[in-house]
């Protein structure tokens, strides 16, 4: 028998892949009864959102892959607090966008629908804007109607100004179907020419500079996040989560910038 916090070390992670070997976990509020109320709050205050925390406080193996676009200590350092209500989470005057990476088939099994609501901070000029990941409101084996009705009612619930969607997989189905659940939507279709990692590229040094953070945790995102490598993503299935947040920041930020010309002075 083997009792330790998860680490990312090779004899571990061989011994979890293994058949003939079964594993638990619990987390440290298991063991609530012989701790003090006054320590577990402490360093739920302190750790609770961080990656240091979902390892040693939740008894979670996390994985990093090498050369991934994102690491998990990035995204923590730049981590704000959630807000109560969907209101809140808005600052005050951003623009919010609401992405979608639409799945080509409904079944259960099926890549799930990339939806990803970011709020865009418009301060300066277009290449010093920044922005915050607000919600993931992702959904599987849901149908076309279904997972736009979800898209539709987070632009309605954040008052966003845009619904950015890919239709290289469903073309018109996918505004026409978004449309006809609410006609009103202010709608623009993003057709994909590179791959997923040389579009998700750019986007990650965004975060390195320090302009773009998530309020709150969204572990099935990130997990998708930092599984994106240079060399592909390294996880199972398709990173829609991922795919959505591109969308998202490319039409919020990286558009913007390349567009912006910047005044010139000529001497007359």
């Amino acid at each position: 028998m083997v009792t330790t916090t998860p680490r990312n070390v090779g004899v571990l992670k061989d011994l979890l892949g293994r058949e003939d070997v079964a594993h638990t976990h619990a987390p440290t509020e298991a063991n609530r009864a012989y701790l003090a109320e006054s320590f577990l709050k402490e360093v739920r205050t302190r750790y609770g959102a961080t990656r240091r925390g979902r390892q040693e406080l939740d008894g979670g193996l996390r994985d990093d892959v090498e050369g991934a676009l994102w690491t998990r200590d990035k995204i923590d350092d730049q981590r704000l607090p959630r807000a109560e209500t969907a209101a809140g989470r808005v600052p005050f005057g951003a623009r919010v966008i609401v992405a979608v990476d639409p799945p080509v088939t409904s079944k259960k099994t099926s890549d799930a629908c990339g939806i990803v609501v970011v709020a865009i901070l418009e301060n300066g000029a277009p290449t010093e804007w920044s922005a915050q990941v607000i919600d993931d409101c992702t959904v599987q084996g849901k149908s076309p109607r279904a997972w736009a009705e979800v898209a539709v009612a987070a632009y309605h619930r954040y008052g966003a100004s845009r619904l950015v969607a890919e239709v290289n997989q469903g073309g018109e189905m996918v505004p026409d179907t978004i449309r006809t659940v609410d006609a009103t939507i202010n709608f623009r279709a993003r057709s994909a020419s590179k791959s997923k990692v040389a579009r998700a590229e750019p986007v990650a040094a965004l975060y390195e500079q320090g302009r773009v953070c998530h309020v709150g945790n969204f572990p099935a995102l990130e997990d998708e996040m930092c599984k994106m490598a240079i060399t592909g993503y390294d996880g199972a299935g398709s990173p829609d989560r991922v795919a959505a947040l591109v969308w998202a920041l490319t039409d919020g930020l990286l558009e913007p910038a390349r567009h912006h010309v910047a005044p010139a002075i000529r001497p007359l």
